[in-house]
């Protein structure tokens, strides 16, 4: 059977599909997500997401979306990032490009302990402040 509607194409990656679109994707899905297979509801609206992620040459297309709840879709998400990011270590690794090294810092010397000596004496904040302001904090602080 031949499509009435011409399929969407989106213009960029970025581009979002029109509203008609989206509804065709959840009505070709029996209103259902294409992961867990739950009914969409008023409280649990569709998200899209891409069947082939764009990185791996997917296309932004009707086709080549699919209607899924908040949940999965974010889980979907972080695997694929997970997924790309070895991918990517991988093929840097094959090509010989290394990441920078991690700094080890500056060497730190060695402090003499401080032997003998008591604790500094705490030193009073504020000098020289006004009258009123002295009040204020010390009515704060509930001295």
């Amino acid at each position: 059977m031949s499509r009435t509607v011409k399929e969407w194409i989106g213009k960029t990656d970025d581009a979002m599909p029109p509203k008609l679109c989206r509804l065709r994707i959840v009505e070709r899905q029996d209103g259902k997500c294409a992961l867990t297979g739950s009914p969409f509801t008023l409280k649990e609206k569709p998200q899209f997401d891409h069947i082939v992620p764009l990185w791996l040459g997917g296309k932004n297309c009707e086709s080549n979306l699919q209607a899924i709840h908040h949940n999965p879709h974010k889980a979907k998400t972080a695997v694929e990032a997970t997924v790309r990011a070895k991918v990517n270590a991988n093929r840097a690794n094959d090509l010989g490009i290394k990441s920078k090294p991690k700094s080890r810092g500056f060497p730190k010397p060695d402090k003499p302990a401080r032997v003998g000596k008591s604790p500094l004496a705490p030193r009073q904040l504020f000098t020289g402040a006004s009258s009123w302001l002295t009040a204020e904090i010390e009515a704060a602080v509930g001295c």
